[in-house]
């Protein structure tokens, strides 16, 4: 069982649902990403997606796009993002997962790759523009290393794309609230209760409900019907705003918090 699969298991059996806060490597520095992975580790993280920085985001909104931004201007690459885990991983064992577009991971290497993520201990790769049609040879090599591989499921899918999806995916699958890029909003999409019902129909893998989500009462919300709750650009955000503080880890820890505080 990997550790993803343990960690929903776990939950499940304390009747508990998860949190996936989501930070971009790199923004603001490298150094400050393993401060970032452990403090959200210790502010309840059930699982951390680690953002690859890409030039053309095209499914981020623009506080994501601006955190890519910044953190490419340092000019490293995957292989220091891989760097930055194995140091976590001497303090922390709560699953990690890359949440990518696939041209770094191609220009990576995507056997390269496979190996070193495993040697990493890295949980699951997320390829935001990698369709399931096309994911069989990439699929096999990270499960050769025991690495899920998660798909995206949006409330556009049809019911026998979320079928294939389900089949394809381990881990959890990633469902989308609605159309369009990621970014905080005032509410929740009703279209996100539905495709995680059409999802239970097809597969008993947990599902994640992410984009739009900024809130505790959106946390709330979403774990009435999902087995977690992925924030985003809310904490992006936080580090935003803070950055070049000297308590700005603190405070986006402070942040990460009360989102999963009972209300």
């Amino acid at each position: 069982m990997s550790r993803i699969a343990a960690t929903f298991e776990a939950l499940k059996r304390n009747d508990k649902k998860g949190f996936i806060p989501f930070i971009t490597a790199g923004d603001p520095d490298l150094g400050t990403t393993e401060e970032l992975i452990l403090e959200l580790a210790r502010a309840g993280a059930s699982v951390i997606e680690l953002g690859v920085p890409f030039s053309d985001p095209m499914a981020d909104g623009p506080v994501i796009q601006r955190a890519s931004e910044r953190a490419l201007r340092h000019g490293f690459g995957l292989a220091a993002i891989l760097d930055v885990v194995r140091a976590v991983r001497k303090q922390t064992t709560v699953p990690i997962v890359l949440f990518s577009y696939f041209n770094p991971l191609l220009q990576f290497g995507l056997e390269k790759l496979a190996r070193e993520a495993e040697h990493a201990e890295i949980d699951g790769i997320l390829v935001t523009d990698l369709i399931p049609e096309e994911a069989g040879r990439f699929s096999a090599m990270l499960r050769a290393h025991d690495i899920d591989l998660i798909f995206l499921a949006a409330p556009t899918s049809t019911d026998a794309r979320l079928q294939m999806i389900a089949e394809r995916a381990s881990g959890f699958v990633y469902a989308v609230s609605r159309a369009g890029v990621t970014g905080a909003r005032e509410k929740m999409s009703a279209e996100a209760e539905k495709l995680v019902v059409r999802l239970r129909g097809f597969s008993d893998l947990p599902v994640a409900v992410g984009f739009g989500i900024s809130r505790p009462e959106h946390v709330q919300d979403v774990w009435r019907y999902a087995d977690a709750a992925v924030v985003g650009s809310a904490i992006v955000q936080v580090i935003e705003q803070h950055a070049g503080e000297p308590n700005m880890v603190g405070k986006v820890g402070q942040f990460a918090g009360s989102l999963v505080a009972k209300i």
